[in-house]
């Protein structure tokens, strides 16, 4: 199979920092945890409402 080393995960770093740079990167990363978070949220929101409309009836 394919397997990646410590030394060529470093180098693809390396290489994506120099292509997309810092700031950028941040700015991915912060936008994808923001979206996962709403993501969670969203499920919980949904498990609520259903458990109250149950309660309801």
């Amino acid at each position: 199979m394919f397997h990646l080393g410590t030394t060529e995960l470093i180098i693809i770093l390396v290489i994506v920092l120099l292509l997309f740079g810092v700031g950028r990167i941040g700015k991915i990363a912060g936008e994808l945890g923001k979206g996962i978070s709403s993501f969670r949220s969203g499920l919980k929101g949904e498990g609520e409402s259903a458990e109250a409309e149950e309660n309801k009836e």
